[in-house]
């Protein structure tokens, strides 16, 4: 008894999505003994920014109501939903956090199915849906653990593609208003979905105009559109939901009336688009990865250049062509077939030509960054998995027994759908990723909340932001949202320049923010001067305030007897080890001259794990060696003269100890042997003094400036005393 179209959908939505959840489990049973990716027996997250969405939702649940500078995600969807779950299911909120990427992200299966119902293909849909879950691209972005707004952001869109698709097919006016529906809950989900939004608008307006010339009849789809652009207008979610539905209402009540002036309403529609600012945030976000050079802030009477994260991000870069098939299909000939089968599939069902938005934000990745891959992925799984049908069809008729062919055509769907899955799933056997922190690291985080206050700020670099604040409850100058040039310059700063210069600019830092927010809650009491100095840099505003007109020589004065603004509040500095990785990387954002982006010459920085010891070099790889008898590093051809030679070591009193050996003084280079870690570091001078390298690898620190709060080997954490 063969079952009907309705069960056998529910049925494959069911497989398909208890599919896409097990393999995410395989993450959890590769690292179940791992003790280091959990905290209170819980595993904890591993991306970054997750921890955005998570303060704001612990917030939520703790009944915080208000931004005190803190940036918390009270007002975030992502929060919000979260704090939801957390509220009505009885399991911790860490594994509500761990496990809602496995969970949402699996709902694509739905749509993907529905798509190949919707053109009378059902195993299509059901082959696709299989594929898309586990893509590379996709998975990456929504295994256990990887907590951010990707787990539902191509969710909803292709719930949009899906609900275009059975507008056009079926002329249904509920259809109209799914759509308009789904464009406002993934604008409340993710606010900068404009682009897709617009793209599918765009291709839905040609089709009228198209409509238009062939002396069609036209109206319901400009009706769709209609109701697409009222969707998509700059205001309130629920005020656009108040105007969709109530528009609805009256379509359906007042049909005749509603299109007797529906010319008027896609005009007003349109308007009330552009002048509520829609069109805005499209120009905003291309332009953060188009516009990746050096850029200029202005101030008062002042313009300053500073370095952009864009330049330093690699999801922002141009990736091989081979990283780029693999991601979107698992393999560069699946991904091949993908387009061979899309373009089959959309010559058979022209409506198919609308997921065109997607597969063209997928292939920006080309030139805009892996990130972007991930759009593609669901058209193209209904590509390949089109190719896949016609072609266990076609083959299946070279037999001439009918129940035999019928036989053959599922075993043949069987063999092909496995050899596209395989290369997948072997991808998420070997995507070990690890948990942002270790439980060593987030228990110093965790004894740090006990001490400062959630007023006290946390200073370390960008990357550390989010989890500082979730797991210290603190307030931190920069992070993963809050890292643009002129934030990130007086961190680096701070991180790369002596104690004296550092412990000033951290002060001046931490107390021109707390102001600066504090101007900002009254600022429709400002005079058109103060929200000019409002709108200035931090830095900028510090040169302007200490009378400088040139910036460079504020920061000279640093190393002076500079009168401090009043200390409101404690401030820590963050020094974790691995922050030795990416120390060339942070230097960037200071090593320039403000007055005219002209970038400094980068000290030497060589890190080294893996090295060699022989009777005469110690060889630190990559034609780097210490030469034994002369005490020179050899660099290349060069010979270059030590200043310092130092060794560091913990002994079992569990304190850092340090043996120095001054080489030659009037020498620029310094090697630090880091016996603990297994590592040798090289570095200039600059780098040797700079308050990252005296206050975590020497724990030289100057007493009247800092003193130490919780001292280990992956983490050091001390208090501004000044």
């Amino acid at each position: 008894m063969s079952l009907s179209k309705n069960k056998q959908t529910i049925l494959f939505i069911l497989i398909a999505f208890a599919f896409s959840f097990a393999v995410r489990l395989i993450w959890v049973q590769q690292f179940s003994g791992t003790e280091q990716f959990k905290f209170n027996n819980e595993f904890m997250i591993n991306t970054n920014d997750g921890y955005f969405w998570a303060e704001g939702a612990r917030d939520i649940l703790n009944g915080v109501i208000e931004d005190t500078n803190d940036h918390s995600a009270l007002k975030s969807a992502g929060s919000i939903l979260t704090a939801f779950i957390s509220k009505i299911l009885p399991v911790s909120f860490e594994t509500v956090i761990f496990y809602m990427p496995a969970f949402f992200a699996s709902l694509l299966v739905i749509p993907i199915i529905l798509i190949g119902r919707s053109i009378g293909k059902l195993e299509v849909g059901f082959i696709a849906a299989l594929l898309a879950s586990i893509a590379w691209s996709y998975y990456n972005r929504t295994m256990v653990g990887y907590y951010d707004t990707d787990l539902l952001n191509i969710v909803f869109p292709t719930f949009f593609l899906w609900s275009l698709i059975w507008a056009i097919k079926t002329q249904e006016d509920k259809y109209i208003l799914f759509t308009a529906l789904d464009i406002i809950a993934y604008r409340w989900w993710y606010p900068v979905s404009y682009s897709l939004e617009f793209a599918f608008f765009g291709l839905i307006g040609a089709y009228v105009i198209y409509q238009y010339i062939k002396n069609q009849d036209y109206t319901y789809n400009l009706t769709l559109i209609t109701f697409m652009m009222f969707a998509m207008m700059g205001l309130d979610g629920l005020v656009r939901s108040i105007v969709v539905v109530s528009l609805f209402l009256a379509l359906k009540m007042r049909r005749e009336l509603v299109l007797k002036y529906l010319y008027y309403l896609f005009g007003l529609a349109i308007v009330l688009f552009l002048v509520t600012g829609g069109f805005d945030p499209i120009w905003y976000k291309l332009k953060g990865y188009v516009f990746k050079d050096t850029v200029s802030t202005m101030g008062t009477n002042l313009e300053l250049h500073f370095f952009t994260v864009m330049q330093t991000v690699r999801e922002a870069g141009q990736i091989p062509f081979e990283t780029f098939a693999n991601r979107i299909s698992g393999h560069t000939i699946t991904f091949i077939l993908s387009v061979i089968g899309y373009i089959w599939l959309s010559f058979r069902h022209r409506v198919m030509l609308l997921g065109l938005p997607l597969i063209g934000l997928g292939f920006l990745a080309l030139s805009g960054g892996l990130r972007f891959t991930i759009y593609a992925v669901p058209v193209l799984a209904l590509g390949i998995a089109y190719l896949i049908y016609e072609l266990s069809k076609f083959l299946s008729t070279q037999f001439i027994n009918d129940k035999v062919a019928t036989t053959m055509k599922y075993i043949f769907m069987v063999g092909f759908t496995v050899a596209i899955l395989v290369p997948n799933i072997k991808h998420v056997i070997n995507y070990k990723v690890p948990t942002v922190f270790t439980k060593d690291e987030v228990v110093v985080l965790d004894k740090l909340k006990k001490i400062a206050s959630r007023e006290d700020y946390v200073v370390g670099w960008w990357d550390y932001g989010y989890p500082i604040r979730y797991y210290a409850d603190v307030k931190t100058l920069s992070d993963g949202g809050k890292h643009k040039g002129y934030v990130n310059f007086p961190t680096s700063f701070i991180l790369t320049h002596p104690q004296i210069e550092a412990s000033k600019m951290l002060r001046l830092d931490v107390e021109y923010t707390e102001n600066r927010f504090k101007r900002r809650k009254h600022e429709e009491n400002l005079s058109k001067d103060e929200k000019t100095q409002f709108e200035s840099s931090n830095i900028g505003q510090m040169t302007l305030d200490y009378g400088y007109k040139d910036t460079n020589n504020f920061l000279t004065s640093l190393q002076t007897d500079i009168k401090l603004p009043k200390k409101t509040r404690d401030v820590y500095l963050y020094l974790p080890n691995r922050m030795m990785n990416i120390y060339p990387t942070v230097n960037l954002f200071s090593n320039i001259d403000l007055m005219t982006g002209i970038k400094g010459k980068q000290p030497f920085f060589y890190k080294s794990t893996n090295f060699k010891e022989s009777k005469e070099y110690i060889d630190l790889g990559r034609g780097i060696k210490i030469e034994k008898k002369t005490g020179k590093v050899v660099v290349g051809n060069q010979k270059v003269s030590i200043n310092k030679f130092t060794k560091t070591f913990y002994g079992k009193d569990r304190k850092l100890h340090i043996q120095e050996q001054t080489i030659n003084r009037r020498a620029n280079l310094n090697v630090i042997f880091m016996s603990n870690y297994k590592q040798f570091l090289v570095v200039e001078n600059s780098v040797y003094n700079s308050t990252y390298f005296q206050l975590f690898v020497l724990e030289n620190y100057n007493k009247n400036l800092f003193e130490p709060t919780i001292l280990t080997p992956l983490v050091k954490v001390y208090r501004l005393k000044i």
